[in-house]
């Protein structure tokens, strides 16, 4: 019961920093990378479709991506997902390849950035700290049951601890290297 408790844990935490770091692939860095149209989605013959599963999606240089769409009826509609979605960017359409210049980031919009980065980072850490309080929990509660000595309890709880630093670790580490890419120019 004891090691279930720790390895529901440890899955809920890996799952929160996968999460967190897909939320800091989302915001742009001046850089060109494919993963930044990942979160729009079209109308793909009545179905909403990421641009990647309609469109194949490369890198130009350091500063443009090409949307190059697999079906031409669709190039309109990517193009408009693309104007409408919330990264600011205007392609350029010629047939089926579009070109999506990224403009350089401002050094006021860089530092705008580090701070949203910082609030989904603390976001991150405290959704940790609420699995940990549920583990603690439930090792207490089965202690009152009286399913688990006192010793397993605490060694539960320093296991679920260093669970959380661990993973708090990780949540520090991804933001550190996100805000090093969003500041270097």
């Amino acid at each position: 019961m004891l090691q279930d408790i720790i390895k529901d844990a440890n899955t809920r935490m890996d799952k929160t920093i996968a999460s967190f770091k897909l939320d800091l692939q989302k915001i742009r860095t001046g850089r060109a990378h494919p993963s930044l149209l990942d979160h729009i989605t079209v109308d793909y013959y009545g179905t909403q479709t990421p641009i990647p599963k309609a469109a194949n999606v490369t890198i130009e240089d350091s500063r443009t991506l090409t949307v190059t769409a697999w079906d031409k009826s669709m190039v309109t509609a990517i193009e408009r997902a693309i104007l409408e979605s919330d990264l600011g960017l205007n392609p350029n359409t010629a047939g089926t390849v579009m070109r999506i210049p990224l403009p350089p980031l401002t050094e006021e919009r860089r530092r705008d950035l580090v701070k949203v980065i910082k609030g989904e980072a603390e976001q991150a850490k405290v959704a940790i700290r609420n699995i940990r309080r549920d583990a603690m929990s439930d090792l207490k509660d089965l202690l009152k049951e009286k399913q688990i000595a006192e010793d397993d309890e605490r060694r539960g709880q320093d296991d679920v601890q260093k669970l959380t630093d661990a993973h708090i670790k990780k949540i520090d580490e991804a933001f550190a290297a996100k805000e090093q890419e969003i500041l270097s120019v």
